[in-house]
C-alpha cells in the first residue's frame, strides 16, 4: 500500500465506513429491503478478502477498502452495547419481570435443547464430547445484533425472541467459564471464580438500579434545563459506558450493563428523548459491526467448501428451528407464532465467534475447526433477515391453515358477527351479542388476548384484520355484519374502505375516536361510525336527567332524539351522497 494511504488508515477507513452507510441506508431502504444484508455485502467488497486482495497491484483501491477489520471491533461492540441499550429503554422493570416466563423458562430449554442436539450430531460426525459441547454451545447461540433489530419485541413473536436471547446474553459468561474448566482445568477457572464473578456481578447491577433512582433523575433534568442536546447526549452516553464497564470489570458482558442503563433510564421521564438521541448512533455502530462481519467471510474459502459449509449451516438451521418452534409452542405460542420465532432464532450469532474464539484458546477446537464454523457463522448472519422473511411467510400460511380449520369447524352460518379487536370494547359488545343469542367470532392479533378470550368463555380466533384474506377466511363474506372495535383511526379507515370495496352491501359499524373520525369512516364506507365523545355525553346526560327527577320515558326518547340529529350531522361532515343498505333491503338509518 502507498505510504500515504499507511498513514492515514484509520481515515481511510472512516470514510469507507460513511461512505457505506450513506449508500446502503437510502438505497436498500428505496427498496424496502433490510440494510443489515447491504452492510454485510459491503464488508465482502471492502475487507481483506474481497478488493483487499487487489490492492498489492492496484493501490488506489487503498481509498475505498478496509486495511485494519481489528481496529473496527471495539466500534463494532459499541453498537451491540448500544442495541442493548436501546432495547432496555423501550422496557421497564415491571415488564422485564413479566417476561420472566420467556426469558428463565423458554430461554434455558432453547439454549441447551439446541446445543444438546447440535453436539449429539457432531458426535456421531466423530467429534470428542468435549469439541462437541464446545461447538453445541457456540452455534445454539443466536444473534442479539440482527434479531432485536428486525424483529418488534411488542409482538409475541418478539418478546419470545427477547427473552430467549436476554437468557442467551446473560449465559455467555458462564459458557466462557465452562468452555476454560474443560480446556484448561486450572484454577483461573475455578468454581469459587465463577461464584465470584456472579455474586460481584449481582451486587454491581443492585448498585446500578439503586443508584440509578436516585441520580438519573436530577442529571437528566440539569441536563435539560441547559437547553443543550449535545450536554443530553453525553449525559446518556456517560450513563450507558459507565454501567457497561461497571459490569465488565467484574466479568460480566458489557451488554449487561447496557440493558440495566436503559431500564434505568426508562424509569425517567426522558427515556423518549435518550431514545431519539442515540439512534443515529446505534444505527451507524450496528451498521460497523455488520461491515466487520462481512470482512470475515473468505470467498475462496467459501468456494473451496460450499458444498460442506452449506450442509452444515442447513443441518444447525434445522436443528435450532426445530427445537425452539417445539419449546415456544409448549411454552404457549400459537404454532404461527412459534414456527416464525423459531426461524427467526435459528442462525447463529455473534456471540458464537467470541465462544469460538474461546475454545480455540483453550485447544478445545483446532485452528481449520474454527475457521470453518466462523465462515458458517458469518453467512448465518448473512441470510437471517431472508429467514425473517421466510418464518413471516411460514407464520401466515400455518395460521390460514389454523384459521381455515378453526372456522370451517363452526355451524353459525351466516348470522354470525365478526368482532375486530378483543379489548374492553369488543368484550362487550360480544356480551351484549349473546345476551341476544346472536353468534359472533372475536378476531384478535395478539396471541395472549386471544388465550384470555377463550379462557373467559369468548369464541375468539386469533388472525390479523389488517390483511383483508385473513378475514374473508374467517367469513367475512357471509356475515351478517362486521364490527370494528380497534382504536387505531387509520388501520380502522383503511380496513373499513377494503370491505367496503369487496362487499358494497355489507353492515360495517365502527368505532370513532370522535367525531371528525366518525366522519372519516362515514366517507370510508361505514354504516355506522359510533364517536366515543358523543357516546359519553350522552350517558352522562341521560344519568344526571334521571337522577335529578326526569322519567325514563322522555329521556331516552330525547337521547334517541340528539343522537341522531349529531348522526345526521357527522354524515353531512362527510360528505355523504349515499348511505350503504343492508342485505335485507331496509335503511341502515
Amino acid at each position: 500500500m502507498a505510504p500515504a494511504l499507511e498513514t492515514n488508515s484509520a481515515l481511510s477507513d472512516a470514510l469507507v465506513i460513511l461512505g457505506a452507510a450513506g449508500i446502503v441506508i437510502p438505497l436498500f431502504a428505496r427498496f424496502r429491503i433490510t440494510p443489515v444484508i447491504g452492510f454485510i455485502l459491503i464488508g465482502v467488497l471492502v475487507g481483506p478478502f474481497g478488493l483487499g486482495r487487489l490492492v498489492a497491484e492496484h493501490p488506489w483501491l487503498g481509498y475505498i477498502t478496509i486495511s485494519n477489520r481489528e481496529g473496527l471491533e471495539p466500534f463494532a461492540e459499541f453498537g451491540i452495547v448500544l442495541l442493548l441499550f436501546g432495547i432496555g429503554l423501550e422496557l421497564s422493570f415491571k415488564r422485564l419481570a413479566q417476561m420472566r416466563h420467556e426469558i428463565f423458562r423458554l430461554g434455558p430449554l432453547e439454549l441447551f435443547g439446541g446445543a444438546a442436539l447440535i453436539a449429539l450430531g457432531l458426535i456421531t460426525l466423530g467429534n470428542s464430547p468435549t469439541t462437541a459441547l464446545a461447538l453445541g454451545l457456540a452455534l445454539a447461540l443466536s444473534s442479539t445484533a440482527l434479531v432485536l433489530r428486525i424483529s418488534d419485541h411488542r409482538t409475541p413473536v418478539g418478546r419470545a425472541a427477547l427473552g430467549t436471547l436476554l437468557f442467551e446474553d446473560i449465559m455467555i459468561v458462564p459458557i466462557v467459564f465452562l468452555l476454560g474448566a474443560m480446556g484448561r482445568g486450572g484454577s483461573e477457572f475455578s468454581g469459587d471464580a465463577f461464584t465470584q464473578t456472579l455474586l460481584s456481578g449481582a451486587v454491581v447491577m443492585l448498585v446500578l438500579i439503586v443508584a440509578g433512582r436516585f441520580l438519573l433523575p436530577p442529571l437528566f433534568s440539569q441536563a435539560a434545563r441547559t437547553k443543550s442536546p449535545e450536554l443530553f447526549l453525553a449525559a446518556s452516553l456517560i450513563v450507558v459506558i459507565a454501567a457497561s464497564l461497571a459490569t465488565a470489570a467484574v466479568g460480566l458482558s458489557p451488554i449487561v450493563g447496557a440493558l440495566v442503563a436503559g431500564l434505568m433510564i426508562a424509569e425517567t421521564d426522558y427515556h423518549a428523548e435518550v431514545e431519539s438521541m442515540i439512534e443515529p448512533f446505534r444505527g451507524l455502530a450496528l451498521g460497523i459491526f455488520l461491515i466487520t462481519v462481512g470482512m470475515a467471510v473468505d470467498l475462496a474459502v467459501l468456494w473451496e467448501q460450499f458444498g460442506e459449509i452449506v450442509t452444515a449451516l442447513t443441518l444447525v438451521l434445522v436443528i435450532k428451528a426445530g427445537v425452539t418452534t417445539m419449546m415456544l409452542r409448549l411454552g404457549g405460542l400459537r404454532w404461527g407464532n412459534a414456527t416464525e420465532a423459531g426461524i427467526l432464532l435459528s442462525s447463529p450469532s455473534e456471540t458464537t465467534l467470541i465462544v469460538l474464539t474461546t475454545a480455540l484458546a483453550v485447544n478445545l477446537i483446532n485452528a481449520d475447526a474454527a475457521g470453518f464454523w466462523q465462515t458458517v457463522t458469518a453467512l448465518g448472519l448473512t441470510i437471517t433477515p431472508l429467514l425473517a422473511a421466510l418464518g413471516r411467510w411460514l407464520s401466515r400460511r400455518v395460521e390460514q391453515a389454523a384459521a381455515t380449520e378453526e372456522v370451517g369447524s363452526t355451524d353459525e352460518g351466516a348470522d354470525r358477527v365478526l368482532v375486530i379487536g378483543g379489548g374492553r370494547v369488543g368484550r362487550l359488545v360480544a356480551d351484549m351479542l349473546n345476551a341476544h343469542g346472536k353468534p359472533y367470532r372475536i378476531i384478535e392479533s395478539d396471541d395472549d388476548i386471544v388465550r384470555g378470550l377463550r379462557r373467559d368463555g369468548y369464541a375468539a380466533s386469533f388472525g390479523d384484520a389488517a390483511r383483508l384474506d385473513a378475514l374473508e377466511r374467517m367469513g367475512a363474506a357471509d356475515a351478517a355484519a362486521v364490527v370494528l372495535t380497534m382504536d387505531v383511526p387509520v388501520a380502522a379507515r383503511r380496513l373499513v374502505r377494503q370491505l367496503r370495496d369487496a362487499h358494497p352491501d355489507m353492515l360495517i359499524v365502527a368505532r370513532a375516536r370522535d367525531v371528525s373520525h366518525a366522519a372519516e369512516l362515514y366517507r370510508a364506507g361505514a354504516s355506522h361510525a359510533v364517536p366515543e365523545t358523543l357516546e359519553s355525553s350522552l350517558q352522562l346526560s341521560e344519568a344526571v336527567l334521571v337522577d335529578i327527577g326526569v322519567a325514563m320515558g322522555p329521556v331516552i326518547a330525547s337521547i334517541h332524539e340528539k343522537r341522531d340529529e349529531f348522526r345526521a350531522e357527522i354524515e353531512r361532515e362527510g360528505a355523504l351522497d349515499y348511505r350503504p343498505k343492508l342485505r335485507t333491503g331496509t335503511p341502515d338509518g
